[in-house]
């Protein structure tokens, strides 16, 4: 463990200047940090990936991919990405996605996402098994100024996904979602139930036969 890491405090939010964040953040490189900054402030979350998240993490990211294809919508997922608007705000979410006519909008050999530059992506998801309460509060309202059109929380725990359409940066609870029309929530969080008791190429078959039944 970095001295950098041990002198600073994970999991909650502290007043920082952006300068200050740009130097911690800079420090951190060769952690495996996820990091945030809004209104003054920043958090860092460093604990140890859990199975439960990890396995989550990859079923969402298959079940969306998959429901697009089948769609024929044009999707471009992103794990784990810096989104930023500099001196402002800055996020790393666990999923984002660019759908439609933006699936193309960031060029290949891009670092840092610019939110200055590129727009902000339609759907970003993040899972959480000890962040459950910030993920529902402090980063909703972070992602609901930047202009994410939908954002998921997947409660680990309780395997339920939490979904909410964002407009006029404010956010409703939704039960199917408006991006990807069609995909309903219950589904997903079915996935997520199964996935605790089958393999994960299972949960994949399954969801397939529903999406292929939805067609239907």
């Amino acid at each position: 463990m970095s001295e950098t890491q041990t002198q600073l405090p994970t999991d909650i939010w502290i007043c920082a200047s952006w300068q200050e964040y740009e130097q911690i953040v800079a420090n951190l490189l060769n952690e495996k940090a996820k990091s945030y900054y809004y209104k003054g402030h920043m958090r860092l979350e460093m604990p140890p990936v859990s199975f439960d998240h990890g396995k989550d993490h990859v079923v969402i990211i298959f079940a969306v991919t998959l429901f697009a294809a089948l769609q024929g919508i044009l999707a471009t997922g992103l794990d784990t990405t810096t989104f930023r608007k500099t001196g402002v705000q800055d996020c790393q979410p666990d999923v984002a996605y660019y759908l439609r006519e933006r699936a193309q909008t960031i060029p290949a050999g891009t670092g840092i996402v610019n939110l200055d530059r590129y727009p902000a992506p339609d759907l970003v998801i993040e899972i959480a098994k000890t962040s459950l309460l910030d993920d529902l509060g402090t980063k909703r309202s972070l992602y609901e100024e930047l202009g994410i059109a939908e954002y998921w929380v997947v409660d680990v725990q309780n395997a339920q996904i939490i979904a909410y359409a964002i407009a006029d940066q404010g956010s409703k609870r939704i039960q199917e979602s408006q991006v990807l029309p069609g995909l309903v929530i219950a589904i997903l969080e079915e996935a997520l139930r199964r996935s605790r008791e089958i393999s994960q190429s299972e949960v994949c078959a399954w969801l397939l036969s529903q999406f292929q039944q939805k067609e239907g």
